[in-house]
């Protein structure tokens, strides 16, 4: 069992910057790929963006390339979400997961969520 703990959602201007982090606990991630979703109000949850079991490849949707970054911190058992230029648009809650390797990146696939983040952000 993991259990995935987000934090460092808040309100913040259009422009600015956020970092989610996840503190991963109960078993290491070291066998999982990593990710963050994202759902906003009245859409569905949609994969944001993704790093290897080995940290050596990261992965993004289209609309966040360039203004997100991915990164992971193993001795740490964290995950964290660098949001820079942030538009009202990436409003939505963050949910970290912890998805099965070999598979795509949907969330059909993630074997473990966290409770979500809420991201505001205001124009």
């Amino acid at each position: 069992q993991v259990q995935l703990v987000e934090s460092g959602g808040g309100l913040v201007q259009a422009g600015g910057s956020l970092r989610l982090s996840c503190a991963a606990s109960g078993r290491t991630f070291s066998g999982y790929k990593m990710g963050w979703f994202r759902q906003a109000p009245g859409k569905e949850r949609e994969f944001v963006a993704g790093i290897t079991t080995g940290g050596d490849s990261t992965y993004y949707t289209d609309s966040v390339k360039g203004r997100f970054t991915i990164s992971g911190d193993n001795a740490r058992n964290t995950v964290y979400l660098q949001m820079n230029t942030l538009i009202p648009a990436d409003t939505a809650i963050y949910y970290c997961a912890a998805s099965r390797p070999g598979f795509p990146w949907t969330k059909n696939y993630v074997a473990y969520w966290g409770k979500g983040a809420l991201v505001t952000v205001s124009s």
